[in-house]
């Protein structure tokens, strides 16, 4: 059977990859460019470097600096306008996966109308809207090589799966040095975002030997180099390694799609404002745990992958490495239980019902190699609290 591929139509790796922005522009006629990106941003300068460079070129731009963590359909809708009347030939989406996953958004809706409901799983959205070139800033989402949008219903408070070939960039610039900076928490999260991304597409339903390469591969460039840079966010080859497995994870699951872990991670990231790498790290040991009956050797070739037993081991020895070592990165990496974090369990309680409803109405975690009932998703849910 043949596998349908899609990536952006351009991709620049490496330092300094984006100064290639001006060439990228100009090669889809582009003119006037919105800069989409966060305050943060604006406040390192990376905001001004990217105008700097397009002005050098000859290439008009403006900044919109108004993105917020996890958007939502009402905080991107002053940027529709903003788009709309501005006519932008072109988004360049500088940040994080909130960055990215707005711009994706928002070139749609500026394009075609209507409001974010409207193209949500399991709608395919194939339009073309305006295009988006993606340069990252962290090593996690892989949003800039993926066609998947994630934006909160501001009404429902429902994190909406987006998917189709309309929300893929064009083009992804790929610079680690825009990482360097990364504070140690921020590197955690979207780290451990990458590495379940790379793990989740390697056991999909959907898998493929395309991406069934890059998750492996992304794999051996996450593993062993995500607590290095969480210590040492100045260890430049660490950080090369984790942002080329951080885009290799993204063409992994934008090729084969997540499965249990994000499917149940969306709606804590909706309802208690956990971001979103923080609640995938909460989740992953457990549904790990959970699903490995399902498919045993696959987990146990992720464990090998991650560089935790050699070739030789069983199929037992490196599926009980691998929880061993999930359970060992979230110790490490501080990652916190939910109510260190601060969410009430009687608040939690009070909505469960509904997010397992939101979690399989994503669809992914009918992807999983082990699909479990309402009640089992309630049972891995409130496990979280023990």
């Amino acid at each position: 059977m043949s596998t349908s591929v899609a990536m952006p139509r351009m991709m620049e790796f490496g330092e300094d990859a984006t100064k290639r922005l001006p060439d990228i522009v100009k090669g889809f006629n582009a003119s006037r460019v919105l800069i989409l990106t966060d305050k943060t941003m604006v406040q390192m300068g990376y905001a001004a470097m990217v105008t700097e460079l397009l002005s050098e070129a000859g290439i008009q731009s403006h900044i919109y600096a108004d993105t917020i963590p996890e958007p939502t359909s009402q905080s991107i809708e002053e940027a529709v306008s903003v788009t709309r009347d501005s006519q932008t030939d072109c988004i360049v989406a500088l940040g994080g996966g909130s960055a990215i996953d707005s711009a994706k958004a928002i070139s749609m809706l500026a394009s075609h109308g209507g409001i974010m409901r409207d193209y949500k799983a399991p709608r395919i959205v194939n339009e073309t809207g305006i295009p988006v070139i993606a340069i990252p800033t962290t090593a996690g989402t892989g949003s800039e090589v993926t066609k998947f949008t994630i934006i909160t219903d501001s009404e429902t408070d429902e994190k909406m799966l987006c998917i189709g070939l309309g929300f893929l960039p064009v083009a992804a610039l790929v610079d680690y040095k825009l990482t360097m900076s990364l504070p140690p928490r921020i590197t955690a999260d979207t780290g451990i975002d990458a590495l379940t991304h790379a793990i989740e597409a390697y056991v999909s339903k959907k898998g493929n030997p395309f991406s069934d390469y890059n998750a492996l591969e992304a794999m051996r460039l996450i593993a062993p180099n995500l607590r290095k840079v969480y210590h040492d966010g100045q260890n430049i080859e660490a950080r090369q390694k984790m942002m080329m497995g951080s885009t290799l994870a993204g063409i992994a699951f934008s090729n084969a799609s997540v499965a249990l872990v994000h499917g149940m991670s969306r709606p804590i990231g909706a309802f208690f404002h956990v971001p979103h790498g923080l609640s995938n790290a909460m989740l992953l040991p457990s549904i790990t745990a959970f699903s490995i009956p399902a498919c045993p050797e696959r987990y146990a070739q992720c464990s090998k992958a991650m560089g935790l037993v050699d070739e030789s081991a069983s199929v037992e020895e490196a599926n009980s490495s691998l929880q061993q070592e999930l359970l060992a990165l979230n110790e490490e990496l501080k990652v916190p239980s939910l109510e260190e974090f601060g969410v009430v369990k009687d608040d939690f309680d009070a909505v469960l019902d509904t997010m397992i409803q939101q979690a399989f109405g994503s669809g992914s975690p009918g992807n999983n190699p082990r699909v479990p009932t309402e009640d089992e998703m309630k049972t891995l849910y409130t496990s979280l609290w023990k």
